[in-house]
């Protein structure tokens, strides 16, 4: 997925390098290098293919193209394109995983992500049953994107 001409986002180029807390109230395109968190819950994040984050993230929705270690928490959508490196947790109620992305991780799909932590995961039982029917999404997701669960 191509950067929206449409819509205006900040941007961190390249040669950036960004330590500690990042928040904001638009759409952040980063294709430099951030380490610690990114809290923009009313607004999309894209990490380009030259990104390389370090970060918790805490997004209306994520798309990965570069790299991306820590946890994601997307309301809305996460979605790691075939350039994708993630390793992580995902908590979203939409997820996309394109083949040849690489992910490791577990995926947790909500019906309302407002009440979910990703730092603090529910336990097993009480996660499958929120899941409920979109378990067996998010299992054909992973197998489609050559993953498999367990420890």
């Amino acid at each position: 997925m191509e950067t929206p001409k449409t819509t205006e986002f900040a941007h961190i180029g390249k040669s950036v390098i960004i330590k500690g807390e990042l928040s904001g109230s638009e759409d952040l395109y980063v294709d430099g290098q951030v380490e610690g968190s990114i809290e923009l819950s009313g607004n999309r994040l894209i990490v380009g293919p030259h990104g390389q984050v370090r970060a918790r993230v805490n997004a209306k929705g994520v798309i990965v193209q570069g790299k991306l270690e820590g946890n994601i928490l997307a309301s809305e959508r996460a979605e790691l394109t075939k350039s994708a490196i993630v390793v992580g947790d995902i908590a979203t109620q939409r997820v996309a995983i394109e083949e040849g992305a690489y992910f490791k991780g577990k995926v947790d799909i909500q019906r309302d992500i407002a009440k979910t932590d990703v730092a603090r995961p529910a336990p097993a039982a009480s996660a499958s049953a929120a899941a409920g029917s979109s378990s067996a999404g998010a299992s054909f997701v992973a197998a489609k994107a050559g993953i498999s669960e367990g420890k």
